[in-house]
């Protein structure tokens, strides 16, 4: 895989960030940031495409709802595991290249990125993960809050690393678990605020970090 990169710029209302949100269920993370993309003048960032790893997804319906480009982009009929992902992740980079996307979301993503991938693309590829980080790693961060009885919870955006929600700390939002908690009510209380923190975040991103412009 090769990275597309060109001259620095920072991202301004003329001339926006190109973002891609991968996804790999409902969107609704998606849907609230392109909303907020959309009804925000002074948004400096803008969504060119949306990648699913799940064929028929209700996100990607969403985001052509909304006017943006959807693909999706199954894992490859390979055995071998590691081969299987290479190709995966280059079918999704040439695309990358193709839309020339400047920023990666990660949103309701469930495959884990490989090191090759993530290191084409450094301090470029953002996560919002449903717990307060580092406790609570993983796909299953509601079920093991409430499992573990803890009194706070939250959400974290974070840069993304090769490790498993491990890399650098953004910005975080504290939201109460109750007595009467389980895993739905838990996770659509902290929906609420990932839908507002992750667009303040990557605002705060898009006017004060330089970025690599578009595709070679």
């Amino acid at each position: 895989m090769t990275s597309g990169r060109g001259p620095l710029r920072t991202g301004l209302t003329s001339t926006p960030i190109r973002c891609a949100i991968f996804i790999s269920g409902s969107g609704s993370g998606m849907h609230a940031m392109v909303t907020h993309q959309q009804t925000h003048s002074e948004c400096g960032h803008q969504t060119v495409l949306v990648v699913s790893d799940q064929p028929g997804t209700i996100g990607l319906k969403k985001a052509e709802h909304l006017g943006i480009s959807a693909h999706c982009i199954p894992l490859p009929e390979e055995d071998n595991r590691i081969l299987r992902r290479h190709l995966h992740e280059q079918q999704i980079q040439h695309l990358l290249e193709e839309y020339e996307v400047e920023l990666i979301l990660l949103s309701g993503y469930m495959r884990l990125l490989s090191a090759e991938f993530v290191g084409l693309w450094p301090r470029q590829i953002i996560n919002i993960h449903p717990s307060l980080l580092p406790a609570f790693p993983g796909a299953h961060a509601h079920r093991d809050v409430v499992a573990a009885g803890v009194e706070v919870s939250g959400c974290t955006v974070h840069y993304v690393d090769a490790g498993m929600d491990s890399g650098e700390i953004l910005d975080q939002c504290r939201v109460p678990v109750f007595n009467d908690d389980d895993e739905s009510s838990l996770a659509n209380r902290v929906k609420i605020e990932e839908h507002q923190l992750y667009p303040e975040v990557v605002d705060r991103i898009a006017r004060s970090f330089k970025f690599n412009q578009g595709a070679n």
